[in-house]
C-alpha cells in the first residue's frame, strides 16, 4: 500500500467531526495540493474515552461516503505496541509502531559487532553525513533493539494483514534523534525488513501538544535539512519504499516551523507526514463555548475538573506539556467568564492578549473529563453542530495546511 507525498494525520476524540475534518482536504486540493488523511487514534485514548478501533473506521467510512471524496484515506492505529496492536487490526490500515522505549537499552555486543561488519561502508563522507566508527558503534548500541521491536510488531502485523502502511516511531524519548543515528536507525530497521514509509524521530526543541514550537529554529532547520538527506540515502542505498518519509507528531500548531519545513521538502522534493491529533477537540470546546448556554458550563466545567484533576490528566503526557501552574487562572475565574473570553484564552493566537497557552495545554490533555460526561457532551456537540464544524475545518485549512503546503 503506496502512501503518498503528503499525508495528515488528524484525530477526532469523540467521533462526530470527520465531515468537517474532511472538507480542509477538499479544500487543499481544490488548491492543487493533494494531501492524504489519515484518521490517527491511539490505544491510550480509545482506553480514556471508551471506544474502538472500529469506531473510528466507521466514522471515517462514513465521512468519506457524506463528502464523495475519492482520494485515498487511512485509519492508523497511532502509537501501537506487540501488546496494543491486536486490537487495531481489523480496523487500521496504517500502524505507527512505536518502539521509544526501545531506544537507549543497549544491545549485546555480538549484535553491535554484526552489525558494524554490515554496515562499514556506511563509514566516511559518503554520505549525507559524516559518520566514523565509534558513531556507528554507538549508535547500533542504542537502536538495535528499538529496530528489532519494529521487526517484532511488523511482522506480527503481516501475520494477519496482507497491505498496510507502515509507520516507525521513536519521538517520545528523552533526546533528539540526530542525523547519524537516524540513518543508523534505518539501516537497523531496512536489516529487520521493515518498510518503513514515515519514521517519526525526536527532533531538537519541545514540541508540546498543542502550542508552538519551543527551541533553536537554526538548529531545526539544519536537522531537518539533514534529515531529509538521509531519508534520500536510506531509501537508495537501503532499499527502503520509495515513499519513505519524515513524520512530525505533535505537529499542531508549530507555527514557527511550517515555512521552515515547507522550504526544506520543497527543496529536497520530499514527501511529509505531519499528525495533528489534539486540536479538533480544543476547537469542539472553544466552538461550544462560543455558543454560550450548556456549552459555555460544560467548557467551564472541564476546566474546572482538570485544575482538581491535575496530576491525573498531565500524567500521561508528561513529556510533551510544559505548564506553569501559576499562569492557569483559578475556577472561580474561570467561571465569570463571558464565552468570547473562554474562546479567546482556549485558541491559539499569539496575536491575542487574553491566550494563555497554559490554559490551552491543560485542556488539550484533559479530554477523559468530557468522555465522562458522555452522552451530555455528545448531545452539545450535536446541538452546537455548525459553529464547532466551521471552527474543525478552519483550524485544519487556515492555520495548518495553508501554511504548511501553500505559504
Amino acid at each position: 500500500m503506496q502512501l503518498q507525498r503528503f499525508s495528515f494525520g488528524v484525530g477526532d476524540r469523540f467521533g462526530q467531526q470527520a465531515t468537517a475534518q474532511l472538507s480542509a482536504f477538499q479544500q487543499i486540493v481544490r488548491d492543487g495540493i493533494p494531501v492524504v488523511p489519515v484518521w490517527n487514534k491511539s490505544n491510550r485514548e480509545h482506553t480514556l474515552i471508551g471506544t474502538e478501533p472500529m469506531d473510528v473506521r466507521r466514522e471515517a467510512d462514513a465521512a468519506v461516503r457524506a463528502a464523495g471524496w475519492t482520494g485515498a484515506y487511512h485509519v492508523d492505529a497511532d502509537h501501537i505496541s506487540l501488546k496494543t496492536v491486536d486490537r487495531f487490526l481489523a480496523a487500521c490500515d496504517f500502524f505507527t509502531l512505536d518502539v521509544a522505549d526501545y531506544v537507549g537499552k543497549p544491545a549485546a555486543p555480538d549484535a553491535i559487532n554484526a552489525f558494524v561488519a554490515r554496515h562499514k561502508n556506511l563509514i566516511g563522507q559518503s554520505q549525507p553525513i559524516e559518520i566514523t566508527e565509534p558513531a556507528l558503534r554507538a549508535a547500533a548500541g542504542k537502536y538495535l533493539l528499538a529496530a528489532g521491536e519494529a521487526g517484532a510488531i511488523h511482522r506480527h502485523i503481516a501475520a494477519s494483514k496482507k497491505d498496510f502502511i507502515t509507520e516507525v516511531s521513536a519521538d517520545e524519548t528523552d533526546r533528539p534523534l540526530q542525523p547519524v543515528e537516524l540513518l543508523i536507525f534505518l539501516a537497523a530497521l531496512a536489516d529487520e525488513k521493515v518498510p518503513a514509509q514515515t519514521i517519526a524521530p525526536k527532533f531538537t526543541g519541545r514540541f508540546n501538544k498543542g502550542v508552538d514550537y519551543a527551541g533553536d529554529l537554526t538548529a531545526f532547520r539544519r536537522e531537518f535539512d539533514l534529515d531529509l538527506g538521509v531519508i534520500a540515502y536510506a531509501v537508495r542505498e537501503f532499499g527502503l519504499p520509495a515513499d519513505l518519509k519524515l513524520s512530525v507528531h505533535s505537529g499542531s500548531d508549530k507555527f514557527m516551523l511550517y515555512p521552515v519545513i515547507r522550504e526544506l521538502i520543497a527543496k529536497h522534493n520530499a514527501g511529509l507526514h505531519l499528525k495533528t491529533a489534539g486540536t479538533t477537540w480544543l476547537e469542539e470546546l472553544a466552538g461550544l463555548a462560543e455558543c454560550g448556554g450548556d456549552g459555555l458550563a460544560i467548557a467551564k466545567e472541564v476546566y474546572g475538573q482538570a485544575l482538581q484533576r491535575y496530576d491525573e490528566v498531565c500524567a500521561p503526557y508528561a513529556t510533551v506539556i510544559d505548564i506553569d501552574r501559576s499562569r492557569l487562572p483559578s475556577a472561580t475565574e474561570v467561571n465569570g467568564w463571558s464565552a468570547d473570553r473562554f474562546a479567546r484564552a482556549l485558541t491559539h493566537n499569539q496575536r491575542c492578549a487574553g491566550f494563555n497557552p497554559h490554559f490551552r495545554q491543560l485542556i488539550h490533555v484533559s479530554f477523559k473529563i468530557a468522555a465522562e460526561m458522555g452522552a451530555r457532551y455528545q448531545a452539545a456537540l450535536q446541538a452546537n453542530r455548525a459553529r464547532v464544524a466551521e471552527r474543525v475545518t478552519a483550524n485544519i485549512y487556515e492555520r495548518h495546511m495553508k501554511p504548511l503546503f501553500l505559504g
